[in-house]
């Protein structure tokens, strides 16, 4: 199968997928009943592919899609405050052609960058379980191999940068010893071509008190852009 065909059927199962019984539910509930200021969305209500260059070098590893976010939108980190937050630091940063996401068709794409998260339906509280994850890393592996050009990863958030690393060793590759830690601006090679960057998740928990700012973020994305 060429690299084309293997992205779509790989889209295809992800968004597909049932493996989750308790994500099912809560992902079509939040879908059927809605938030009032989007009653007159369709909302998507699915598990969530990843987006992006799919010839990137940079991967961006992210937790779950958002409830009344990619849950409404269908693409990841579109529709809510975080993912405001975040591409207007690729946009900054080189890594996007535009600051906003608000919806699959509003023209936004990503240069040489590819975001996934490690749990693709939306989970209650934001917080998926770990069987959840461990359902969804398949495909994550499978991203890792058609990301052939791949050289920096960057994980938000503590959560998202332990399922990475999973994900890695899964997909043959050693993680380093000792295990690398979490920590805003951490740096960690993992061999000898690619590198993990750690940055706070910018949820609006650590945006809306200061934790993470924006040149925070951009610091990052500044770095991964040095290591490419």
């Amino acid at each position: 199968m060429s690299d084309a065909g293997a992205w779509t059927a790989l889209n295809e199962t992800i968004v597909a997928c049932r493996l989750c019984p308790r994500l099912v539910v809560y992902r079509e509930d939040v879908a059927r009943l809605r938030r009032r200021q989007f009653h007159e969305w369709d909302y998507w209500g699915r598990p969530v592919p990843g987006f992006g260059d799919r010839r990137a070098r940079l991967l961006i590893v992210g937790l779950a899609p958002a409830a009344h976010g990619a849950n409404r939108t269908g693409r990841i980190f579109t529709g809510d405050r975080s993912g405001d937050f975040l591409f207007a630091a690729l946009h900054v940063t080189g890594f996007a052609n535009q600051p906003t996401s608000t919806h699959r068709g509003d023209g936004l794409t990503l240069r040489d960058a590819y975001i996934a998260p490690i749990c693709r339906c939306a989970p209650p509280a934001n917080k998926p379980l770990p069987s959840e994850i461990l359902n969804c890393r398949p495909y994550l592996l499978e991203e890792l191999r058609l990301l052939r050009r791949l050289r920096v990863v960057v994980a938000l958030g503590q959560i998202a940068m332990d399922g990475f690393l999973r994900a890695w060793s899964a997909f043959g590759r050693t993680v380093p010893a000792p295990r690398p830690s979490f920590g805003h601006c951490r740096e960690h090679p993992l061999d000898a071509r690619t590198t993990l960057l750690c940055s706070y998740h910018p949820s609006q928990q650590n945006t809306f008190t200061g934790k993470l700012t924006q040149p925070m973020l951009q610091a990052v994305f500044n770095r991964a852009k040095a290591l490419l």
